[in-house]
């Protein structure tokens, strides 16, 4: 984990589970609850304040009278910097792919153990996302197998190191990780990222996964192999 405290905000319409969660995160070495909020309206509300924005926003999918959906999808559009987990007690495999397009990094029960919550925020704030491996396999099948493969021009067709480090990507590796099995440096990692999100048109690491499983550029032995 980094230095830096994690900046969380807690949003969920429910007072004692925001209050437990509140009190376990406070007490980790590394983790600082920035604020919490009843609800998405009151979130947005606290994001235009120009308040300092979280690192990672953990939302409830079902508040009173609110699409958690809506809510985690704006925030991607007007607050890419911020990474969102939707943690719900409605939670069901079927969502997952709806809540990935969404914006969401990661979808969770709230049913989950505080030690698998503290794994899941360190890994969407470092490595850009969390899903659990059957999860990743029913995103797969959920995304459109009609779309088409892509078709670069000369200059824009991903090269075989960009190939090595976005399987990578999707093997939930972080630039250290990915340096070190390639031999080369975090940066030099960091800068094909970029490369990687202005060929393929995504704006974050996730938007790569779903690039990469929609046009089939990853399998399921890339996947399940070592690095």
């Amino acid at each position: 984990m980094n230095n830096k405290a994690i900046s969380l905000a807690i949003v969920d319409d429910d007072a004692l589970i925001v209050s437990l969660l509140k009190e376990f995160l406070d007490a980790k070495e590394g983790i600082s609850v920035a604020f919490t909020a009843e609800s998405g309206v009151r979130l947005l509300e606290r994001l235009k304040e120009n308040a300092p924005h979280p690192d990672v926003i953990i939302l409830d999918l079902k508040m009173k009278g609110e699409n958690g959906a809506d809510t985690c999808a704006f925030i991607k559009e007007a607050y890419p910097h911020i990474r969102t987990i939707v943690m719900s007690s409605h939670y069901q495999d079927a969502f997952t792919g709806f809540m990935v397009k969404s914006g969401a990094l990661a979808f969770i029960p709230k049913g989950i153990s505080p030690t698998k919550l503290l794994e899941v925020i360190v890994s969407v704030h470092e490595k850009g996302f969390y899903f659990l491996p059957e999860q990743m396999d029913i995103v797969r099948k959920q995304l459109s197998s009609k779309t088409p493969k892509p078709v670069f021009s000369a200059s824009e067709k991903l090269s075989d190191r960009e190939s090595e480090i976005l399987t990578l990507i999707c093997k939930q590796k972080t630039s250290k990780e990915i340096g070190e099995a390639l031999f080369i440096s975090p940066r030099t990692v960091e800068g094909h990222k970029k490369t990687l999100l202005r060929k393929t048109g995504s704006k974050n690491v996730v938007g790569l996964v779903l690039y990469a499983f929609r046009h089939k550029l990853v399998d399921d032995h890339d996947l399940s192999s070592p690095i």
